[in-house]
This record gives C-alpha cells, structure tokens and sequence, in this order.
C-alpha cells in the first residue's frame, strides 16, 4: 500500500482551502506516506512546518493555475517558495505564447524557474494538456527537457480537463526515460493511478489520495 502512496503528490489547491485543512492533509500524508503534499504558496510555510522530521516533500505550484505572469513574477514566486520550505515546484508554463509558436519565450520562462530552483528544489512544467494540440503537446515536452525540468506535468485541475492515457503516453514518448511524467487532474481510484502509471507516468497529483490508497 505505501508503494502507491508513495507516488502521490497529496493535493489541496482550491481557493478556500482553510488552515484546518492544511493540518489534516500534513497529517494524512504521514500517516498514510504519500510523496509530497501540493499546496498553494500561501500554505507552503505551515506545511513545511507540520511536516519537519517527515519524509513527506512540500510541493507548490507556480504562475498557478493560468500560466500567464511574467517570467520575473515565476521566478520570485519560486525563490519565495523555496525560501518557505518548497523542496518541489509546479510550474504552469506561458500556454499562450506556446500557441503563438514564441518558443523561445516558452523555453526561457521555463529555464529561469529550473535556474531559481537548481540545487534547491525538484521542477515539474505543467503543459495543460486539455488546451494544447498534440503537436502542440509534444513541443512543450521537447521545450521542457530542453530547459532542464526534472517532470513534465498534465494539468492544473483548474481547466477543461485532466490527466488521460493517451496524453501521458504521449508524453512519455516524447520525454524518454530521462524525466518523470505526472498524472493530474480527475484522478479518483486506484483503478484511475494504475491506469496512468502503466502508461507512463512516475507521480500522480490527487486531491483523492486517501480514498485511492484506502481502495
């Protein structure tokens, strides 16, 4: 059981997540051993708090969920982070730019937030699957591992939809074995992770992570 939990970021990302919450999903992912709790940078503090002497990571999420800050804001965002207890950083990419074909602004948005957190914190790029076409997939990918990301993400679970099979086969494909591949997003029983990781993917984003490792 601690082999599945162990690959789940323990997510509560919703706007009104309260403090009270915060302490039960720290709590839970102790007791239950899952990777990393994933939180917004507001919460980073606190959790890294309640999970000092753990073995559980502090995951955020950076230029959340729109991707659309300017690389200077990410950049801050990720140093803040970092400096409040964040040993992983989920960063949404300049989805926009990506569509307008400004890769090298995509490429350069993405490389100062792995520069920010070099030696210091994991990165993972968030692409937005749900709002990319397959080439358009596969460019992000390729910018990714270009810019030293440590995984490449599917989604924010704030968007049109999540994380699919095919979209983390996809992905898989085209980062290699070099990275990690993370499922996100309308992840909700075991039978939805096991399907994910046969496709490819090494961590999981689940807000449903108790209920998935209770299964």
């Amino acid at each position: 059981m601690n082999k599945l939990a162990n690959l789940i970021d323990h997510t509560a990302l919703k706007p009104g997540v309260t403090k009270k919450e915060i302490l039960k999903l720290t709590a839970e992912a102790k007791e239950y051993g899952f990777y990393s709790v994933c939180v917004n940078p507001t919460w980073v503090a606190e959790a890294a708090k309640q999970l000092k002497g753990s073995e559980v990571d502090v995951c955020t999420v950076i230029g959340f969920p729109l991707g659309a800050n300017t690389t200077d804001v990410k950049v801050y965002e990720t140093t803040d982070a970092i400096n409040n207890g964040a040993t992983e950083v989920d960063m949404v990419i300049n989805i926009g730019a990506l569509k307008s074909n400004e890769d090298d602004q995509v490429l350069n948005d993405i490389q100062k937030v792995v520069e920010a957190a070099k030696g210091k914190a994991l990165v993972k790029v968030i692409i937005e699957t749900c709002l990319l076409t397959d080439e358009e997939k596969v460019r992000a990918c390729e910018l990714a591992v270009k810019a030293g990301t440590d995984y490449v993400k599917t989604s924010t679970g704030f968007s049109t939809g999540g994380a699919t099979k095919e979209d983390i086969t996809l992905m898989r494909k085209t980062v290699g074995e070099k990275i990690g591949v993370k499922a996100s997003g309308g992840i909700h029983s075991k039978a939805d992770l096991e399907a994910m990781v046969k496709a490819g993917a090494t961590r999981i984003g689940a807000s449903a992570g108790v209920a998935i490792v209770s299964e």
